[in-house]
């Protein structure tokens, strides 16, 4: 009986080891974080972002994203260097979260990227809601009608996802609750460049430059 309990406590480990393995390598990890952010915003797109609430997943696919290239970038908290109580999570490692309130209302989803000690981040603006194949095939299951555009704009995709103040500072690659996976590879001539939206308080140089990123074509873009 001894070894039979040995036994499966070998093939419980093992089994373990190997659901961790194919889930290491559907995520992105740090190495992707600690580029330029550019590159990063744009390769963001088609990612999947997953949170995870007890037993549920909510999955949802980056389709519009802004890149903010601190300290020089004047529509950036850390313009100058700055740093803040409020923006510290900017300088974090590639891969941390920098999330923050806006109008007391709506809460930005970020990023951080470039690597530690370089204030440069990433805003997600929108996700296209992914329905798993399993909810799909369920019993009566009928698409809500405005899920379509529940995660269209920053503040839309952080309620949707139920993220706030507690995910401050977390790394998204070792996070049990949030992170971030492989899902789609988007083609270059596919990514549309745009200007960044509500900046103009950055001046004409910095409001003009278009460094906000998102799929041609898709329905979930909060502002083509």
């Amino acid at each position: 009986m001894v070894k039979i309990k040995q036994m499966r406590e070998l093939v419980c480990f093992l089994f373990l080891n190997i659901v961790k393995i194919n889930l290491m390598k559907k995520k992105l990890l740090r190495k992707f974080y600690n580029r330029n952010t550019l590159t990063v915003a744009k390769e963001l797109l088609g990612k999947y972002l997953i949170r995870k609430i007890g037993n549920k997943k909510i999955i949802g696919k980056i389709v519009e994203t802004e890149a903010y290239v601190g300290p020089k970038d004047k529509a950036s908290h850390a313009f100058g260097n700055k740093m803040t109580e409020r923006n510290k999570a900017e300088y974090l490692d590639g891969g941390h979260i920098y999330i923050y309130l806006v109008y007391g209302m709506y809460w930005q989803f970020n990023i951080s990227t470039r690597g530690k000690g370089k204030p440069e981040c990433v805003l997600i603006r929108a996700l296209e809601p992914i329905i798993t194949k399993e909810k799909a095939q369920s019993t009566n299951y009928k698409k809500p009608k405005k899920e379509e555009r529940m995660a269209s704009g920053p503040g839309k995709l952080c309620k949707w996802m139920a993220l706030d103040k507690s995910f401050y500072g977390e790394d998204i690659i070792k996070s049990g609750r949030l992170w971030m996976e492989r899902g789609e590879k988007i083609k270059s001539n596919n990514i549309v460049a745009d200007k960044r939206i509500g900046i103009d308080y950055a001046g004409p140089e910095w409001a003009e430059k278009k460094w906000r990123f998102f799929i041609r074509g898709n329905d979930f873009v909060s502002k083509k």
